[in-house]
């Protein structure tokens, strides 16, 4: 049997609408792991916040984080980590924007935010990950993995602008979703992440599939020799990764029923 990598989003494609783990899902994916295949989710969210989705499939899951900024193995070790530079990171902090934009900053172990917003919460119910409220020292831009503003989308539009003006080619600059506009350090994101992940596993591209719903996928389904594009995916993505298939919504198990159909699971 050739064993291929599977590596799928979490948020909008493998998650439900609830931001959990369909049992049916649960199964299709150890089904595949105990027949030898390999498994890999990628997300913009912490390392610790996916923690609780890869111990419930109790099979060996490598976790692309942060957009690519983090990579570890099954067994928690850190793979790679880029961070952004202390200077730049500082300055992203420093923008001023609307009062009703928060700036969210993910380090190594932690995520800060500038002021509360429990409605964010809701998104890592099911992990018991959270953000702590940072002093202000603390933004000192250090080890920054991150730097993610979460606001009007019109409000993000104009931070984006500024934010290509002053450092565009020192930054990748992307969206999770329309209300998230997330920055790292230049050339990191899940696909340049995913691409190091089948040199080390020694697989090609062509044994890769990828799962997702985002512009912070982008790079992830153009690496990937089988690219799926869910239904319910930010209208742009689909022109920028054109070889994809397009498949159904992430609130009716599509990723799982296409892995059990292209592997006769059923």
């Amino acid at each position: 049997m050739t064993s291929h990598l599977i590596v799928s989003d979490l948020d909008g494609t493998l998650l439900g609408a609830d931001h959990d783990l369909h049992p049916r899902t649960i199964e299709t994916l150890k089904a595949l792991a105990e027949a030898g295949h390999r498994i890999a989710f990628a997300s913009g969210r912490h390392f610790r916040d996916m923690l609780a989705f890869r111990d419930r499939l109790g099979v060996p899951v490598h976790l692309i984080s942060t957009n690519g900024a983090y990579v570890h193995d099954p067994e928690d070790r850190l793979v790679s980590s880029h961070h952004l530079h202390g200077e730049l990171a500082r300055d992203l902090i420093g923008l001023q924007r609307d009062p009703g934009v928060r700036l969210n900053l993910y380090r190594d172990d932690d995520w800060l935010i500038d002021a509360e917003a429990p409605q964010l919460l809701a998104l890592h119910a099911h992990t018991g990950f959270g953000y702590r409220v940072a002093s202000p020292e603390e933004l000192d831009g250090e080890r920054v993995g991150k730097v993610l503003y979460i606001g009007d989308p019109a409000s993000l539009k104009e931070l984006e602008t500024t934010i290509r003006t002053r450092h565009g080619e020192r930054l990748h600059i992307t969206y999770s979703q329309m209300n998230s506009l997330e920055v790292m350090a230049q050339g990191v994101n899940k696909g340049r992440a995913l691409a190091a992940l089948l040199d080390k596993l020694g697989m090609s591209a062509d044994r890769c599939l990828a799962f997702g719903d985002n512009l912070n996928d982008t790079e992830m389904l153009s690496v990937a020799g089988e690219a799926h594009v869910m239904a319910n995916a930010h209208p742009e993505l689909a022109g920028h990764v054109p070889h994809a298939e397009h498949i159904g919504h992430h609130d009716e198990l599509s990723v799982a029923r296409v892995l059990e159909r292209r592997f006769a699971l059923l």
